[in-house]
């Protein structure tokens, strides 16, 4: 009783605006998903993973080629295409601008060659960061072109898909892409291509319902939300509650849309043993 009495009572400190506006800005970081706090620093050597939960944290395009390719070397291709106003959609200049200035990327897309595990490949990573992922013109046309040139060197080809869906901003020349990027890779693929396509969080919309799916094999780290339409939409629209876990990658696997969901620090071992498994270890063919 004595000793409750006398016992020091612990305090939560409520740090002051002085002391706020002393933290540097992007000195730690919070999970959307558990709420723990984390050092970014300390995120980083994870892979943007949280520690607490599991929660893999959006990366963009240039972190993930950092984790994925040997010595996160790529040697990039068509990076100077850059989006235009072709409808003339009003104040759609001055968001392409923003968007640059924000992301320090040209386009939602970066596309190049580099290897895993040794095997060389053609490869392309979205960022979210760049209009949301959004497809326009540009990321199609950059996917076709990541497309032919796998094709051409007969290497493998490899995409990271983050996206909102086709930017509204170029009307139907963004609905092109989706047939543009499908006929490429059905030639691709037609010729013995290998495709592997990677989802991320979130991949929607006119990327989803293209390229994305249509994978040799279709991966996808932890939690990531894959589908069309959003989940409000589609319970608006069917005024049915959809279950909690809808869309997610574990859903979407559990129902047959992919192949296997891949821890991020998994995701490069998983990679190279798929390319190790389709690559020819014999003589070359005689050719008459």
């Amino acid at each position: 009783m004595f000793k409750d009495l006398f016992q020091k009572k612990k305090y939560a400190v409520v740090p002051s605006e002085r002391t706020k506006r002393d933290i540097p800005e992007g000195l730690m970081n919070r999970c959307p998903k558990c709420g723990t706090i984390q050092f970014s620093k300390e995120l980083e050597k994870n892979l943007k993973i949280c520690s607490t939960c599991g929660h893999h944290f959006r990366l963009n395009a240039w972190e993930r080629i950092a984790m994925t390719l040997d010595e996160g070397r790529l040697f990039e291709i068509d990076g100077n295409l850059v989006s235009e106003d072709p409808l003339n959609f009003p104040g759609y200049k001055a968001k392409l601008e923003q968007q640059k200035n924000n992301s320090g990327l040209n386009d939602a897309i970066i596309t190049g060659e580099g290897e895993i595990g040794g095997f060389p490949i053609v490869l392309g990573v979205m960022s979210f960061d760049f209009f949301s992922g959004s497809m326009g013109s540009v990321v199609g046309e950059k996917v076709t072109r990541a497309i032919e040139l796998a094709l051409k060197k007969k290497v493998p080809l490899i995409l990271f898909s983050t996206s909102g869906g086709a930017r509204m901003q170029e009307s139907i020349l963004s609905l092109m892409q989706m047939a543009k990027t499908s006929a490429a890779l059905a030639k691709f693929q037609d010729q013995g291509g290998l495709f592997i396509s990677v989802f991320t969080d979130p991949t929607l919309g006119g990327v989803s319902a293209s390229f994305a799916s249509l994978g040799d094999y279709n991966l996808a780290e932890p939690g990531a939300i894959v589908g069309f339409a959003g989940r409000i939409v589609i319970e608006q629209t069917i005024r049915q509650k959809l279950p909690d876990n809808f869309q997610t990658a574990e859903f979407n696997s559990k129902h047959g849309q992919l192949d296997k969901v891949v821890h991020r620090k998994d995701m490069k071992a998983v990679l190279t043993q798929l390319l190790d498994m389709h690559a020819w270890k014999g003589e070359p063919a005689d050719v008459e």
